[in-house]
């Protein structure tokens, strides 16, 4: 394990002390986790974007788009756990 040090504001580590203590940890444990949790977000989000880049891409190279509407239908009745078509594609843009 390595050691990190940053420098905090007194307004902002008085305030991490105060919430740390309200969650019964350590101001040391709640700073962990607070960075844990950024760390996450910030990986989720980038593979969400990626994702949308990829299918961005497929929908660019391929021209095939669902309808709005027919995939809200499709995904309200997968929902209810009905066993729907499969939506048909249209062309990009039509």
């Amino acid at each position: 394990m390595s050691t990190t040090t940053i420098r905090i504001e007194d307004e902002l580590k008085s305030r991490i002390n105060a919430a740390a203590a309200r969650a019964g940890k350590t101001a040391h444990a709640f700073i962990l986790e607070a960075l844990a949790q950024t760390v996450e977000q910030a990986e989720r989000d980038n593979a969400f974007h990626a994702l949308a880049d990829e299918r961005w891409a497929r929908i660019l190279a391929t021209g095939e788009t669902v309808a709005w509407g027919d995939a809200r239908a499709y995904l309200s009745a997968r929902a209810q756990n009905a066993r729907p078509n499969k939506p048909a594609t249209r062309r990009f843009g039509k």
